[in-house]
């Protein structure tokens, strides 16, 4: 996981802003599926 992506999850979670959490958790799901993406780090 990239950690821009990881510390707005952190914050998300910390401010209990859950719209923002399931926006961020459908980035992470595009980004996983997504091979030209998740193969470059």
């Amino acid at each position: 996981m990239p950690s821009w992506l990881q510390r707005q999850l952190q914050e998300a979670y910390q401010r209990k802003d859950r719209q923002r959490i399931k926006i961020l958790n459908q980035c992470w799901f595009y980004y996983k599926q997504t091979p030209e993406l998740s193969s470059t780090k």
